[in-house]
């Protein structure tokens, strides 16, 4: 088993010579891709559950939380609350029973982080709940996974197991007369059942809806009992918090936002993929040195980070360090670290209006402001990008957006138009084009779309009529031909076709 370490060790040490891993820094991922995540020995051989026999035999929960406290480590799941001062707000209630629940319902769209980590090292979150339920006092956990993730189910199940065969889950672990035991429970899809209180709603078995707040989950939580939440991210810090010390961690990041950050990047962008960078890390950072830049010689034109409740942050702050502060400050969010990459070829109504249909799915519908008022500024953005919008739209649309963020139960809700908030700031003059011009500078919105035929490069092939599936093209061979446009669909199969560059849209 140790030279099989000693391979995948070497193996790790050659991946961090490419340029995709150089300027990276792993702490959540450090055992992702390293070794066996379904043997417990070879964890246990890179240090696993060390930090776990430390804070049972050597601190008290105090101590503990104290330790996570001088970290610096934020909630990795969104808003970014302080850990340990979560943590200390559970210690500081009285109960009969605690709970530590871990939030793995990772519903982003292109977001995997967390089930990367549950695939690729299970045996880290259990640790890190137990050290969790030691501090706070709690001696039950729950982790709350997507039953899409089979895989992570698995694993996830296998590590429980075998770390209740060691006697490092169950029973008087380490001998210590400290209890813990966890559960898997499997949520069926809902994103609203990433806000906590949804969450613990679901694992008691009821629909997924939010609570109103307060009573905080630390006073009154999953069984109406304290209970701490964090989630998958945020976990996997936290046993090397412990092993190595507050200052490993604060060393890392910037003066607020400690430590590192996952990054799932994906988009218009060449090296696509799991991204662990300090906090600070510039956005030119990750897109040029780690990303590769974007691809087919295209213009870096903006990022969306924090997936559907998140913003976009365009080419001219592309030199903006990453943190929570920064983000929030001009209109985005850290989010669970979803990191979208646009290129010139992007239409940024389009984009607000693909996430925001996002959202209006998956509203649970509890309260008002985001059951209707979502879908209402769906109808708004998609009469601006039928071509049908009005300057008035454009303030109707700022309006609801305000309502909405302010009157909202939950997290879904008051941060649902964030990306068309953000992208009506910073791309202000698409809205326009779409509503004045009626027209699409990036030519995505098909009801805003010609397609065209340059005669001066047409070279009369017949290429393009040949492939038109509704006959708009007309034109004899070797002269210019010409697109009808009431015919047209803007399939884009001619552009396609065309070995002249002669098709473009606009």
């Amino acid at each position: 088993m140790a030279e099989a370490i000693n391979n995948e060790a070497a193996r790790h040490t050659s991946l961090e010579a490419t340029s995709f891993y150089k300027a990276q820094c792993r702490v959540a991922l450090r055992n992702c891709g390293v070794i066996d995540p379904e043997s417990i020995d070879e964890y246990i051989a890179m240090d696993g559950y060390a930090a776990l026999g430390k804070a049972l035999t050597e601190m008290t929960p105090e101590q503990v939380i104290q330790e996570v406290i001088d970290s610096g480590l934020r909630g990795r799941g969104g808003g970014g609350f302080p850990t340990g001062k979560k943590w200390s707000f559970t210690a500081a209630n009285k109960a009969d029973q605690k709970y530590v629940v871990c939030n793995a319902d990772e519903g982003d769209p292109g977001a995997f982080m967390d089930r990367s980590v549950l695939e690729g090292d299970p045996h880290c979150i259990i640790e890190a709940m137990e050290l969790c339920g030691y501090a706070t006092g709690a001696t039950e956990g729950y982790v709350y996974v997507r039953a899409e993730y089979p895989i992570a189910v698995k694993r996830l199940t296998k590590a429980i197991e075998d770390a209740k065969a060691y006697g490092l889950l169950g029973k008087d672990i380490f001998g210590t007369g400290f209890n813990f035991d966890l559960h898997i429970r499997l949520g069926a899809g809902a994103f609203v059942c990433g806000e906590e209180t949804a969450l613990m709603t679901s694992i008691e078995g009821n629909r997924g809806e939010p609570r109103p707040r307060p009573p905080y989950p630390a006073v009154k939580g999953l069984f109406a009992k304290p209970t701490t939440e964090n989630n998958v991210e945020t976990f996997a810090n936290v046993p090397q918090i412990i092993l190595r010390g507050a200052s490993f961690f604060n060393s890392m990041g910037t003066e607020r936002s400690k430590g590192t950050k996952v990054f799932a990047l994906g988009g218009k962008i060449n090296n696509t993929g799991l991204v662990e960078v300090p906090m600070g890390t510039t956005l030119r950072q990750i897109v040029e040195d780690v990303g590769g830049g974007v691809p087919n010689g295209k213009k870096f034109k903006a990022a969306q980070t924090g997936g559907p409740s998140g913003g976009c942050i365009p080419a001219s702050m592309i030199d903006i360090e990453i943190d929570y502060d920064n983000l929030v400050s001009q209109g985005a969010m850290m989010g669970s670290g979803g990191l979208i990459v646009m290129d010139e070829d992007t239409c940024m109504v389009d984009i607000a209006k693909f996430f925001l249909n996002f959202t209006v799915d998956e509203s649970c519908g509890k309260c008002t402001p985001c059951r209707v008022g979502t879908r209402r500024l769906y109808e708004i953005l998609e009469k601006i990008t039928s071509g049908n919008g009005t300057l008035e739209d454009l303030d109707r649309m700022e309006e609801l957006c305000k309502y909405i963020k302010d009157n909202s139960l939950c997290g879904l809700g008051q941060t649902a138009p964030n990306p068309v908030l953000s992208t009506y700031t910073r791309f202000k003059d698409e809205y326009i084009a779409h509503v004045v011009e009626k027209r699409c500078p990036a030519g995505v919105c098909k009801a805003l779309m010609r397609i065209t035929i340059d005669p001066d490069k047409c070279r009369g092939c017949t290429a393009c009529a040949r492939v038109c599936p509704v006959g708009a093209i007309s034109g004899t061979v070797k002269q210019p031909h010409e697109i009808d446009q009431t015919k047209c669909i803007k399939c884009g199969a001619c552009m396609e076709k065309c070995r002249f560059g002669a098709i473009s849209k606009k």
